[in-house]
């Protein structure tokens, strides 16, 4: 399941949704992401986050059939914010149902360190001295690179 919307979401009902698949899930993993008051060292206002509908939606599909055809797991739910999004706001969500924790854990990991990388978000940090997109770091890179050995 994947949503892109403005609207924040509520992390309980969705871990609740990916556990009430069954009695055969033993692990529910997650993870959140929230805006940071900071980037380097200046404050941050807002960030404003921009991206193609359907060549999104068909990045992060894509992301989740691959974390289901690397691991076995049941579920996947990845939730993305856009719009403008100020400090302390929730971003993402990642959450994998899995009949065992390992499986899940390591599903997770993939889906949040891809999704930084390949998923097509234009990210826009906004300061009160003015606006400027973000490049991808190269610590994302190297996260997401990782996988492609595995």
């Amino acid at each position: 399941m994947i949503r892109l919307q403005m609207e924040d979401f509520d992390t309980g009902a969705e871990i609740n949704a990916l556990h009430s698949m069954g009695s055969h899930i033993g692990a529910v993993v997650s993870f959140v992401g929230f805006v940071r008051e900071f980037s380097d060292e200046s404050r941050l206002d807002a960030i404003e986050l921009e991206h193609y509908p359907q060549m999104t939606q068909k990045s992060l599909e894509r992301i989740a059939t691959e974390a289901k055809s690397r691991w076995n797991i049941e579920r996947v739910i990845i939730i993305h914010r856009i719009g403008r999004l100020t400090p302390d706001e929730q971003i993402v969500f990642v959450g994998v149902a899995s009949s065992h924790r390992s499986e899940a854990f390591s599903a997770c990991e993939f889906v949040i360190d891809t999704l930084k990388t390949q998923a097509p978000f234009w990210k826009k940090e906004c300061f009160s001295t003015g606006d400027q997109w973000v490049d991808a770091k190269l610590s994302d890179t190297s996260k997401s690179d990782r996988w492609k050995s595995n």
